[in-house]
């Protein structure tokens, strides 16, 4: 049975908003367009009935700077938190926040997330800039608490909340709480932070404290999968999609989500929970001559070191708060010499593991408890989802590059990509959830024109991008930058994006294979061969993307977009361009 949008000569929709209705009242069954409907009515009849009072002002603000998505899920967790203690919050992103509202904020509570060696997210950039200008007002009427999340295994630990904290202060903002500084497995610091802000909260604001039990979730929310409660999904099939003789190993995995109930779209990240290989768990207990069947005490229960080591704890990865816990065992001179000096432990740092750690300095008497609780939790590791669940229902793809290589002595390897290269057979099940990613999407008017810039293993999100504008029969051009080492082997996706040029979902392809020829060719050297088109489609319209390396890549495609910018409308005008790009986010990038 078709569905189709009445003809109405008088619409309060404009053309896109139009377009897109018209696109899901195609894509759903008459009983769903029903309930689509009658949710419409519902939530038409709420507002009407419920218009904005006084009394409907949000008593807190909870300010949200997220590059992935892992603060804007926080702060949805404290929107409920507070609601059900009887406190009203208004949660606002960075990207969208009207700067002047700053001074009339009474309570702040800021939730901001540090990637790379420091950086703030991408919708966070305009809003540090102003606190740390001249511009920036007093604030001495605000009342804030700040919870930074990062990467311990970076410099820069949780930077962007440390600055919004200690600014905050400088500006004469009153602290309700301590900043919490939350790791890769940020769930029980980020709940403890919530827990003590909200009490000191409803004290002050006088609302009796309702009982809260955050270790309680709904039935609801423990049906659900989710980062606490993975979904065992099912190997389907894995695919080495370099050809022989390529130095590289990319894994093309298809996972199954049938009987999940998990949904994702383009964008959005898949969050695996791998093992620590058995040949790297024997290196470590050999090293420290343990056996391995020694007990520990581990969330409250007695087990085997192996298993603690094998599924719970990072032994790879050092970070820094890892080597002042082992340090204040070993008392060691060198090894506190050298966490007194910055610029040696990095160089110390770079390239090595916990295995060297503690082959160089080595503890005497140290036992199996001690030495576990220096080290952290094993965070899950994130794959850009390289699929449409438009193309493939009750599926996930990724792709994975095989990390190994050398330093120091010993041989490396990549925990998460090494064990889905490896140690995981089809009908093995991996324990998986989906991480949506608001801040990586594409556009909701379909006919809007998209750039992709994805070298190497950041064409997955790409390889979801237009599989999904080719479900959904979307107008919109589409133009794809890729770039890797040879094109007889490392052209990932090669037949696909053939097909997607011949039968015109692919407007325009571009591709760079830096070792085909002696001076090395980029995807920002493609890009600066085609600035003026490039510059055309933004001016059509056009939403670009970037997925791949932080540290190089997307910093010199940045660059060659200001380059390239600048030729058009001059040099003293495109970095507000390009900001603007961002700020209207039709600039978004996936990098790591």
């Amino acid at each position: 049975m078709h569905i189709s949008l009445p003809e109405c000569s008088r619409t309060p929709l404009n053309d896109d908003q139009h377009r897109f209705l018209q696109q899901l009242v195609a894509a759903v069954s008459p009983e769903q367009a029903a309930w689509v409907g009658g949710y419409l009515t519902g939530l038409v009849s709420n507002n009407l009935t419920s218009a904005p009072s006084a009394d409907d002002i949000a008593d807190i603000t909870l300010l949200v700077g997220s590059q992935t998505g892992n603060s804007d899920a926080l702060a949805e967790q404290m929107h409920n938190l507070a609601a059900g203690r009887g406190l009203k919050t208004v949660i606002k992103k960075m990207g969208d926040y009207k700067l002047p509202q700053l001074k009339a904020e009474k309570n702040l509570l800021v939730i901001v997330s540090t990637y790379g060696e420091g950086e703030p997210p991408d919708n966070a950039r305009e809003l540090v800039e102003y606190l740390f200008s001249k511009r920036a007002p007093s604030l001495k009427q605000v009342q804030f608490a700040v919870l930074g999340l990062g990467d311990s295994g970076y410099e820069f630990f949780c930077k962007t909340g440390v600055d919004f904290d200690r600014r905050l202060e400088a500006l004469g903002a009153t602290r309700i709480h301590p900043r919490v500084d939350c790791d890769v497995d940020y769930e029980a610091g980020a709940e403890a932070w919530m827990d003590a802000v909200l009490n000191e909260l409803s004290m002050r604001l006088d609302i009796k404290p309702q009982a809260a039990d955050l270790s309680s979730p709904s039935v609801a929310s423990v049906l659900a999968y989710s980062r606490k409660n993975p979904f065992p999904a099912v190997l389907l099939e894995n695919i080495v999609l370099n050809g022989g003789g390529s130095i590289k190993e990319t894994h093309h995995l298809e996972l199954s989500l049938e009987g999940s109930g998990l949904t994702y779209e383009p964008g959005d990240v898949l969050g695996v929970y791998p093992s620590n290989a058995p040949d790297v768990i024997d290196a470590l207990l050999q090293t420290l001559h343990f056996g391995g069947t020694e007990w520990i005490m581990l969330n409250g229960k007695d087990g085997f070191l192996y298993d603690a080591l094998f599924s719970h704890y990072e032994i790879t990865a050092i970070t820094r708060p890892m080597v002042q816990k082992y340090a204040f065992l070993a008392n060691n001179r060198k090894l506190d010499q050298l966490l007194g000096d910055k610029h040696k432990l990095n160089d110390y740092l770079h390239g090595r593991e916990i295995i060297d750690l503690v082959t160089d300095f080595p503890v005497e008497h140290l036992s199996p408890q001690a030495f576990v609780d220096c080290l952290r939790k094993l965070p899950p590791r994130l794959y850009s989802i390289a699929s449409s669940l438009k193309q493939h229902p009750d599926e996930v793809h990724i792709t994975v590059a095989a990390v190994r290589y050398h330093s120091h002595g010993r041989n490396r390897k990549g925990v998460g990509s090494t064990f889905l290269a490896e140690r995981i057979d089809e009908d093995a099940t991996i324990s998986v959830y989906i991480d949506h990613n608001t801040n990586f999407k594409l556009p909701v008017d379909s006919s809007t024109p998209i750039i992709m810039i994805g070298p190497g293993t950041g064409i997955a999100p790409f390889r979801a991008f237009v599989e999904d504008r080719e479900a959904v029969g979307a107008t919109g051009k589409n133009w794809l930058f890729f770039g890797d080492q040879h094109f007889e082997t490392d052209f990932l996706y090669q037949t696909e994006w053939q097909r997607y040029l011949r039968n015109g979902v692919l407007t325009r392809m571009n591709v760079a294979f830096s070792r085909d020829q002696e001076q090395k060719s980029y995807v920002q050297h493609l890009m600066a061969e085609h600035g003026k088109e490039l510059y055309a489609w933004l001016q059509e319209g056009a939403h670009l993307y970037v997925c791949g390396d932080e540290k190089r890549m997307a910093h010199d495609v940045h660059q060659a977009l200001l380059r390239i910018v600048a030729a058009e409308i001059g040099s003293d005008n495109a970095e507000d361009y390009v900001a603007n790009l961002q700020k209207a986010k039709r600039y978004q990038r996936d990098v790591y």
